[in-house]
């Protein structure tokens, strides 16, 4: 046979008619294992107790009073949060959320195992998680609470209490906490009022020790020497302006003349008696100036006019020096109080030091007395602030939206669901068994697994369940599967014209040998080649069978030489083909086949 090229088995690849022939080949297994999955499924599903399920939904939100607690405090609306949601839905699975539901709903004996006075409250616990199914409505603060079980009245149950007494638990805990923190600052501030009472009572005595005149009240402290101190100050400002005052305006009149002074000094320093001089001054001096025209200068009238007018210009000067007389006591007077006020304010900060050093004691004691009692007063504002607040109801925390109904059909099992998955995993395991199979199945089934495993080209393919094409007649159909492996016989053979031998094997037992062999030499004959078939199978003969003939005679008694060569040579109905028996052969001599005969 020609040779076929040499190719590499892991590089090719399946067609999807090979996954086809696969599924045709192996129909009866994926049939069977569709079936016996679907079947049982069937079967497990209906013999299934039924399951109900009894549903609530709660809104959680955040702990606030459904009114604004005291003084306003309470804060506006808080924003979503993922993980305060996610926190509640494990609380709402915890061991004491979980039991006292159990105790509510007596499941301890609701689920009692047959013998058993009742069910411990961690086994009921434990098998209560299995039987709840929380969920969240996403993007949003409700919780959806499941209760499953075989009975429609204990799932009621269950999703019920599961509901009140997660808000009962969310109340009762909040109370707890508030109370213990309220409990807490009460201690804290018993503690205080014995502080304050010890302090109180070592400020009195520091200010009767110390004769300190504390003119402010308990929440306040302060003493008359700061005071006296500000005053004195005060009044040395005020007397060093007059002073100074005094001094520039002395030395500004004692720079000017007599006719500069009379013009200046009513301004800078009026006097009732010179303001009168000088206007009578004005009056003679106007009066003589009138007569003057009319009148010659030894004029009685006029003389008289002059000595008054002289008269009242020394007035005016005896004035004026005795209003700046008055002006140099003035100034020496403010000088003296000035003097005096220094040493006033000196002595009156000296007494202040010294108080203060004296009292620093007393002032320490009642500033620490006044700022714990602040702090006292503080506690007391918040406990009683968180009292209010306590009372202060918060259905809005944990809200049943949805109260549970009381179920009507089982939602477990859900029969066309099992069923259809059942088909469906039948299906899955049917179809991967078989390729299973097909991958443990190492033995050829094409013509390409054929070349490939043998490295030859194939001669022919023959259909299976063949029989004698003598019986079938010339117009069988299997007939030509047998002309077509004739005709490649023939066709390979032409490489060597002596080539009229060939011979049929197999590596085991009833694979189509003896067959093959009597078809194609019918075939051969029916041509009108001259054919000697010679059945060399000498432990299970059968090629007699096919001749019709007696298997008495054959190659064996030739090749013992107990008969000639025409004497084993038997016809057959077509006068071109002829035949030779194997024979019989004791069982000694199986090894003949390969002697030198």
């Amino acid at each position: 046979m020609d040779k076929i090229p040499s190719t590499d088995q892991s590089s090719d690849k399946l067609h999807i008619l090979d996954y086809w022939r696969i599924i045709r080949v192996r129909f009866v297994t994926i049939l069977l294992v569709f079936l016996l999955t679907a079947v049982t499924t069937t079967v497990v599903t209906f013999l299934l107790p039924p399951t109900y399920m009894a549903l609530s939904r709660i809104s959680v939100e955040k702990d606030t009073s459904d009114i604004a607690p005291l003084l306003g405090m309470q804060s506006g609306p808080a924003q979503f949060d993922p993980y305060f949601i996610q926190t509640e839905f494990e609380k709402i699975q915890s061991q004491k959320v979980l039991e006292k539901v159990v105790e509510k709903c007596e499941l301890t004996t609701a689920w009692k195992p047959d013998g058993d006075d009742s069910l411990g409250l961690v086994k009921a616990r434990k098998r209560l998680e299995k039987s709840i199914d929380i969920r969240q409505y996403r993007n949003t603060s409700i919780i959806e609470l499941r209760a499953y079980d075989r009975d429609k009245d204990l799932a009621y149950d269950i999703a019920q209490a599961l509901a009140y007494e997660y808000k009962s638990h969310r109340s009762s805990l909040q109370k707890e906490r508030v109370g213990k923190g309220i409990e807490t600052l009460k201690i804290r501030m018993n503690e205080m009022n014995a502080e304050i009472t010890d302090m109180q009572g070592r400020v009195d005595r520091l200010r009767t020790d110390l004769g300190i005149s504390d003119a402010a009240g308990e929440e306040s402290y302060s003493i008359i020497e700061p005071e006296i101190v500000r005053r004195y100050a005060a009044e040395l400002i005020t007397a060093k302006g007059v002073h100074t005052t005094g001094i520039t305006l002395l030395e500004g009149l004692k720079a000017q003349s007599d006719e500069q002074l009379r013009a200046s000094i009513m301004t800078a320093h009026p006097d009732a008696q010179l303001d009168s001089l000088i206007r009578e001054l004005y009056t003679g001096q106007q009066t003589l100036a009138n007569h003057s025209i009319d009148l010659g200068d030894q004029h009685p009238r006029i003389k008289g006019l002059k000595k008054v007018v002289a008269t009242l210009e020394g007035q005016i000067d005896d004035r004026i020096h005795g209003v700046l007389a008055g002006l140099e006591l003035r100034v020496k007077s403010s000088k003296a109080q000035v003097e005096q006020l220094e040493r006033d304010v000196a002595e009156a900060k000296q007494g202040e030091s010294d108080m203060r050093e004296k009292g620093r004691e007393y002032f320490d004691a009642k500033r620490e007395l006044s700022n714990t009692t602040r702090i006292r007063d503080t506690i007391l504002f918040r406990i009683m602030q968180e009292e209010v607040d306590l009372e202060l109801p918060k259905s809005s925390s944990v809200e049943v939206i949805d109260d549970a109904d009381l179920p009507e059909k089982a939602v477990k099992p859900n029969i066309p669901l099992n069923i259809a998955l059942g088909m469906v995993v039948g299906l899955i395991l049917g179809v991967g068994l078989a390729f299973f199979i097909e991958y443990l199945d190492t033995s050829v089934k094409t013509i390409d697994d054929v070349e490939r495993a043998l490295n030859a080209a194939v001669l022919g393919v023959i259909p299976q369940n063949v029989s004698s094409l003598l019986d079938e007649g010339d117009e069988s159909p299997h007939a030509e599967a047998y002309r077509v492996l004739r005709t490649n016989i023939l066709f390979a053979g032409r490489q060597t014209e002596d080539q009229t031998t060939f011979s049929v094997v197999s590596g085991g037992a009833g694979e189509g040998k003896t067959t093959t062999m009597f078809n194609l030499s019918v075939v051969f004959a029916q041509q009108g080649d001259r054919v000697l078939v010679v059945d060399s199978d000498l432990r299970r003969p059968s090629m007699h069978r096919f001749f019709k003939v007696s298997n008495n005679i054959g190659l064996t008694n030739y090749l013992l030489g107990q008969a000639t060569i025409d004497e084993v040579i038997q016809t057959s109905e077509l006068p071109s083909l002829h035949f030779i028996p194997s024979g019989k052969l004791p069982s000694s001599s199986m090894g003949i086949l390969s002697s030198a005969k």
